[in-house]
C-alpha cells in the first residue's frame, strides 16, 4: 500500500522542492500541497470527517509554513490527529530544535537543503510508525479527535450580545448530559464568568501562561470545580495581566484542556487578541453571537471579514447564533446569514431578560429554571451543535430539555474545518 504524504509549505519554491523529492520516493503517494497552517488543519479535519482511513500516514511541515509557527502547528496536529506522523523540515538541525520538535509531537526532522536519502529514511520510518499506531488502535477507534475532546469558542460581534450567558449555558448542558466539561474565560481583560457563577478563586488562566509543559496536576491546580461539576478556568482578576497569555500559551492551554475534557467551551468575549484568535483558530466549532439589530449585525459582518483577513477562521466555518430573537423584527436569522456570509444556527435564542435578571444579579445563572424559554433555547442549541450525548434531565426534575418548538434531535454534527 502506498504511503500517503501531505506536504505543507508556505512558498512556491519550497512546495516545488518538497513535491519533486516526495514523488521520487518508492511507494509514495504525495497529496496536493497545502500553503498554510489553516489549510493543513482544515484538510486533515475534512479527510477525518469522511473516514479515518482517508488521513495521510505522513505530514511534512516546512519551517516557513505560517501563519502559525511550525512547532505550534505540529503540536496541534499531534493532539488532534494522533495517528498521523509529522516530519519537520528545517534549516536549524541543532539538538535544541530537535528536542523541541519531539516535545511538540514530531516523529522526525529533516534538515535543509533537502536530501533524497535523509528524506526517504525519515518518511519510511514515520510511515511505519503511523501504520503501527493505527493497527494498535484499531479501525474502530476515533483517530481524528486527538487525545481528548471537542473545543467550542463563543465570541461576540460586539459587547453586550450575550456571549458569556451562552457559553455558560452550553457548558452546563454538556455537563448535565454526562460529558466532562471545562468552561474557560478567555475574555482576559473583562471576563465575567466568575461573576455569573458567583465564584471567587485566586488562580486563573494566567497561572498557566508561562508553563511550557502543562501536566494534569498543574492543570488541576488552576481549575476551579464548580458545584454543577463544571471545571472553570477563569480570567485574571487584574485585567492587565491578560497580556501575559500569548497566542502560543493559549494554544498550549487549549491543547491541555482538550486532552483532559470531552467538551471545552471558551468564552472569547468581543475583543480579538492573540490568545482569543488562537483559540478561535484551533476550535472545532466557532460561534459568533449577534442580536437582530443593525449595529450588531454590522459588527458581526466586520468580525467575520476580519477573521478571514487574519486567517483566523473562514466565514463558512463560523456559525452565527442570533440572541434576543423576536419574530416581529425586520432582521431575521436568514437575512443575517446572507449579510455575514456564514451558516446560522437553526436555534435562535428569544428575548426574555426578565427570566434572567434576578439570577444574573445574584451570580446564580446556573439555577435558571428549566421552564425558562432562554434556557430551553440555549440547551436546544447545545443539542443542535452535538454537545450533549443523551437527553438531559434537569436537577429539578422537569424532564427533557427541548428547543423552541418541540424536541430537538440529539445528534453529533462534525464541523468541517475544525
Amino acid at each position: 500500500m502506498p504511503t500517503r504524504i501531505l506536504p505543507a509549505a508556505g512558498d512556491a519554491d519550497a512546495v516545488r522542492s518538497l513535491t519533486t523529492l516526495l514523488s521520487q520516493l518508492p511507494d509514495a503517494e504525495p497529496l496536493a500541497a497545502v500553503g498554510d497552517s489553516t489549510q493543513l488543519v482544515d484538510t486533515l479535519a475534512r479527510l477525518a470527517a469522511e473516514s479515518v482511513d482517508e488521513l495521510p500516514e505522513v505530514v511534512v511541515v516546512h519551517e516557513r509554513v505560517g501563519p502559525v509557527p511550525a512547532l505550534e502547528l505540529i503540536r496541534e496536529v499531534a493532539l488532534r490527529f494522533p495517528a498521523v506522523g509529522v516530519i519537520l523540515v528545517t534549516s536549524d538541525a541543532s539538538p535544541g530544535l530537535f528536542s523541541a520538535a519531539m516535545d511538540a509531537g514530531a516523529r522526525g526532522l529533516v534538515p535543509l537543503p533537502l536530501g533524497y536519502e535523509e528524506l526517504a529514511s525519515r518518511v519510511q520510518a514515520v510511515a511505519q510508525w503511523s501504520v503501527g499506531v493505527r493497527r494498535h488502535l484499531g479501525h474502530g477507534a476515533d483517530l481524528s479527535g486527538g487525545a481528548g475532546g471537542r473545543v467550542v469558542t463563543v465570541s461576540g460581534a460586539k459587547g453586550g450580545v450575550g456571549t458569556t450567558l451562552t457559553a455558560v449555558q452550553l457548558a452546563l448542558a454538556a455537563q448535565a448530559s454526562g460529558h466532562s466539561t471545562a468552561l474557560v474565560d478567555m475574555d482576559l481583560q473583562t471576563g465575567d464568568v466568575a461573576s455569573y457563577l458567583d465564584v471567587r478563586f485566586r488562580r486563573s488562566v494566567v497561572d498557566l501562561a508561562a508553563i511550557t509543559d502543562i501536566s494534569p496536576r498543574v492543570l488541576a491546580d488552576a481549575v476551579f470545580r464548580h458545584d454543577t461539576g463544571l471545571a472553570l478556568l477563569l480570567a485574571p482578576g487584574e485585567g492587565e495581566r491578560g497580556e501575559e497569555v500569548t497566542d502560543r500559551a493559549a494554544r498550549q492551554i487549549v491543547g491541555a484542556l482538550r486532552s483532559r475534557y470531552e467538551i471545552v467551551v471558551l468564552d472569547c468575549g468581543s475583543q480579538l487578541g492573540g490568545a482569543g484568535a488562537a483559540a478561535v483558530e484551533t476550535a472545532d466549532t466557532a460561534l459568533l453571537l449577534t442580536t437582530p439589530d443593525v449595529i450588531a449585525v454590522r459588527a458581526a459582518k466586520r468580525t467575520v471579514r476580519m477573521w478571514d483577513r487574519l486567517q483566523v477562521r473562514k466565514a463558512e466555518e463560523t456559525t452565527v447564533v442570533v440572541n434576543r430573537h423576536n419574530r416581529a423584527t425586520e432582521i431575521q436569522p436568514a437575512l443575517i446569514g446572507r449579510i455575514t456570509g456564514t451558516p446560522v444556527a437553526a436555534t435562535a435564542v428569544p428575548a426574555n431578560f426578565k427570566e434572567l435578571q434576578g439570577l444574573v444579579d445574584a451570580g446564580r445563572i446556573h439555577e435558571l429554571d428549566a421552564r425558562s424559554t432562554v434556557k430551553q433555547a440555549l440547551w436546544g442549541l447545545a443539542a443542535e451543535l452535538g454537545l450533549v450525548k443523551r437527553p438531559v434531565t434537569t436537577a429539578k426534575g422537569h424532564g427533557r430539555m427541548h428547543g423552541d418548538r418541540g424536541s430537538v434531535s440529539f445528534r453529533r454534527r462534525r464541523e468541517a474545518g475544525g
